[in-house]
């Protein structure tokens, strides 16, 4: 398979498939994760060892920032075109805000993983 990267060999899911669907960048199989957005300790098919990567707090404090300006500006926008009250407001936004943050770090803390693998960058190399 020619794909112009050196990394993607046969049976590796592309960054983004791996992002969206928590996949092993390695085998593909859907074992990135262990709970909402904590990675499994390893892929329990192929055995690559998830601990190796360190993706950080990048993909976390990016995501509030841009959540945060969003929600708020959807709130702000909500209340002066339709006054709802204010628990109305904390019902919508709280669980949205939530949904968003997850979803959202997620996506970045697999899609970070994958390209780590991917590009063979620094924890990824040792130990294989």
């Amino acid at each position: 398979m020619t794909s112009g990267h050196t990394g993607n060999e046969e049976g590796q899911p592309g960054i983004a498939a791996a992002a969206l669907s928590g996949l092993c960048p390695r085998c593909g199989a859907r074992t990135l994760f262990a709970g909402p957005a904590r990675f499994a300790p390893k892929c329990r098919v192929c055995g690559l060892d998830f601990s190796r990567f360190d993706v950080g707090d990048g993909p976390a404090a990016l995501l509030i920032l841009i959540i945060g300006a969003l929600v708020a500006g959807l709130a702000i926008w909500l209340q002066l075109t339709a006054d709802p009250p204010y628990w109305l407001q904390a019902l919508i936004w709280i669980p949205v805000t939530t949904a968003l943050v997850i979803g959202g770090l997620r996506i970045a803390k697999a899609a970070l993983l994958a390209s780590e693998f991917r590009n063979k960058s620094g924890e990824a190399r040792s130990g294989q």
